[in-house]
């Protein structure tokens, strides 16, 4: 029996400017949405979410309580319930948002974003045809089934699913076909779990993030550190899987809480922290530079 194609069927929906009701008519083809603003990124926390207090939401990597009705928690937050969609709560973020995103991963797909021409063409020959989505810089190949995200797994490529939205940029053409694992082992390759008698590779001693080192960071020192513990918290914790991606997350978070500084504010010693956290759960060095290098550019809106 053929399977249902939930992309086809959100592109059946008459055309219309009105990004709510795009996702709406993906919410209704069993696409989870979400808002985004200019620079394609998710609205930021909520007071309450900020800074991780609210321990997450329940489908996160670190399974936390949080039931917040803002769209808090960027992917996590996307949702097919409409009365959600149409809440007073996310209300605010519809009239602000530039874009429509959605959660691959709470739809059953996977995304292999090829960032440029080159990309394009590995894909090419690598991988197997299947439903791909022009971008502003390459492509979207879209896969039936869900995995696990990983970025920079290859330059120029990104694997968005279970832990990452993509930007919503219409049906795309082809045919949709399972995943394959040649895209498993992407991310297979790239993000190993560490050996139990040591880890895969050593960062030299780091230096301690100071005024010295971010003479123009208007947040106080208990701040910066606070968030810095935090994330490093989050990484190590990712023993198994992930700890790549979730060292791209905190870079990119902890890079936007920077956003409006004069700068310098030191980010390269807050990198290195990130980094050398990744590693010491079995992140390759290499691949571990890549995703926090990645996260910082994505948060000044410089990734896709």
């Amino acid at each position: 029996m053929t399977q249902p194609d939930p992309i086809r069927r959100a592109a059946a929906q008459p055309p219309t400017p009105d990004l709510l009701r795009s996702a709406l008519a993906l919410a209704a083809a069993g696409v989870p949405p979400l808002p985004l603003r200019k620079g394609k990124v998710p609205f930021g926390n909520c007071r309450t979410c900020a800074n991780g207090a609210c321990g997450g939401r329940p489908n996160m990597n670190s399974a936390g309580p949080c039931r917040c009705p803002a769209p808090c928690h960027a992917w996590a937050a996307a949702t097919t319930d409409a009365d959600v969609l149409t809440s007073p709560a996310w209300e605010a973020a519809w009239r602000q948002a530039a874009a429509v995103g959605y959660h691959p991963g709470g739809a059953d797909l996977t995304v292999v974003d090829l960032d440029n021409a080159d990309a394009v063409t590995w894909a090419r020959t690598a991988l197997p045809p299947t439903r791909t989505v022009a971008t502003s810089r390459g492509e979207h190949w879209v896969y039936r089934g869900a995995m696990s995200s990983a970025n920079a797994v290859r330059p120029g490529v990104d694997i968005k699913s279970l832990t990452q939205y993509a930007r919503w940029l219409g049906p795309g053409t082809g045919a949709l076909v399972a995943l394959p694992p040649a895209v498993r082992a992407l991310v297979d390759r790239e993000e190993t779990t560490p050996a139990r008698a040591g880890v895969v590779s050593s960062v030299p001693t780091r230096a301690e993030w100071s005024r010295s080192v971010a003479t123009g960071c208007r947040h106080t020192e208990r701040y910066v550190r606070t968030g810095l513990g935090r994330g490093l918290a989050m990484v190590r914790s990712h023993t198994e899987s992930d700890a790549g991606s979730q060292a791209f997350g905190v870079a990119r978070f902890l890079a936007g809480q920077h956003a409006q500084c004069p700068g310098p504010c030191g980010l390269d010693v807050l990198a290195d922290h990130i980094i050398a956290a990744a590693v010491s759960v079995g992140v390759p060095e290499p691949y571990a530079r890549r995703a926090v290098a990645n996260g910082l550019n994505a948060s000044q809106g410089a990734a896709a």
